[in-house]
């Protein structure tokens, strides 16, 4: 079971690599592989495509890799392999990012990435908002608790974040979880073999461990 992350300049890549490493020695995975090559992401049993910076910034990175959009479209349409996005590498399954004017995603889970734009925060001071971008560790809400991604994963469960925008899908059911930042967050998306998550699970510790391990064992 051999693992492709892309890298297309864009991503916290040694962080994700030793992760996923370490996760596919928990579950007796296959090698891990972080590469530019579309022959490599075609051949994977899985593909993970983190990011991090603007959406329109990862966009082009990604599209001035010749051939890789073409791979990663038969990796996910037409082939239909686990596949999963963090961070920007999530918001580019969105039909669309509003970061600095409109750009296309893949249209793989449908709605826009916005600005997130949290209420004052009561407990602290009412007339205070909370700070953008929102930075450090908050609580999972699992919105789909079957979901063999969210398997396992303690109660409650922490994860690390750092984003400025977040995917705000258009149907409810590909909303798998979410966290409270003066309102509604997007934390992970999924549907049929694909998955993102808005927070970094290479950061998370054992919370994010076992997210990965899911995914390795994961047979959508």
């Amino acid at each position: 079971m051999s693992v492709a992350i892309i890298d297309y300049g864009s991503g916290n890549l040694r962080s994700a690599a030793k992760s996923l490493e370490r996760a596919a020695a928990e579950v007796g995975g296959g090698p891990v592989r972080v590469t530019d090559d579309p022959a490599v992401v075609r051949a994977a049993d899985r593909v993970v495509l983190p990011g991090v910076g603007a959406f329109g910034d990862c966009r082009a990175g990604l599209h001035a890799l010749p051939g890789m959009v073409a791979a990663l479209v038969d990796f996910v349409e037409t082939r239909q392999r686990p596949f999963l996005g963090i961070c920007v590498g999530m918001q580019l399954m969105a039909s669309r990012g509003l970061e600095h004017g409109s750009h296309a995603g893949f249209g793989w889970i449908p709605g826009d990435v916005v600005a997130l734009a949290p209420a004052p925060d009561p407990a602290r001071d009412p007339g205070v908002a909370l700070k953008v971008p929102h930075m450090g560790w908050n609580q999972l809400q699992i919105e789909a608790a079957d979901h063999a991604l969210l398997a396992g994963l303690p109660r409650p469960s922490y994860v690390y974040f750092v984003h400025s925008y977040h995917l705000r899908p258009a149907d409810p059911r590909h909303l798998l979880a979410s966290v409270d930042y003066g309102g509604l967050v997007t934390a992970v998306v999924g549907r049929d073999n694909l998955a993102g998550t808005q927070f970094h699970p290479e950061k998370s510790q054992a919370v994010g461990l076992r997210f990965l391990s899911n995914f390795l064992r994961w047979c959508p």
